[in-house]
């Protein structure tokens, strides 16, 4: 595994010595890195670990061992593709979102849900829309909620070409913030990102 880093002074999580296991399995060996402010992607092929990663990252799954320090505030995982939310109106799923986030930015919401081509959609229930457009609801929020820290898997899987481009624009402008951190779990470089300047890379392996 090799992973460059920003600077520790401004991280906005710390990983040291990091080891998980997903079903039992080791898929982290103790891993090490900091994510700070702009764009970090998290890089490997399938069974790698980048789920199981972004779950320890967001507090969801306990490391074996190691350390995992986040800078004061929890990452935020947006979910409407959890199954557990299902029979949720999508329009009921964002205002509950919007309202656990004191700094959402209403008119980037709104903006965000015509680049997405979503209002159609916002009286239907979760497991009514399609995998794309649950994943965009969930990009709505990403970038709407203003959280520090914002954990996104695989975010481009399912879009369409206008939906893809929106969010390479959305990665692209992420990437220059100096405050705010986004983690982009994928299998490769996404080609939208070619380019992007990165605060950094972890790499897991192919």
């Amino acid at each position: 595994m090799s992973r460059t880093s920003s600077t520790p002074i401004d991280a906005l999580l710390v990983a040291r010595d990091l080891i998980l296991e997903r079903g039992g399995v080791r898929v982290i060996d103790r891993l090490s890195f900091d994510v700070g402010p702009g764009l970090t992607l998290v890089l490997g092929g399938d069974g790698r670990g980048k789920s199981t990663l972004l779950r320890a990252m967001a507090g969801m799954l306990e490391p074996v061992s190691g350390t995992l320090i986040g800078g004061g505030t929890a990452p935020y995982v947006p979910e409407p593709n959890d199954a557990a939310r299902d029979g949720a109106v999508a329009r009921d799923w964002l205002a509950r979102e919007r309202a656990a986030h004191a700094a959402w930015d209403v008119a980037l919401e709104a903006g965000l849900l015509d680049a997405f081509a979503l209002r159609e959609h916002l009286d239907k229930e979760l497991f009514r829309l399609s995998t794309g457009s649950r994943r965009k609801l969930g990009l709505v929020a990403a970038f709407a909620a203003g959280a520090t820290l914002a954990l996104l898997d695989t975010p481009f899987a399912g879009l369409d070409g206008p939906s893809r481009a929106v969010l390479g624009e959305l990665l692209a402008d992420a990437a220059g913030h100096t405050t705010r951190g986004w983690v982009v779990a994928d299998h490769a470089l996404p080609p939208l990102l070619a380019g992007v300047r990165l605060a950094g890379t972890i790499d897991l392996g192919e």
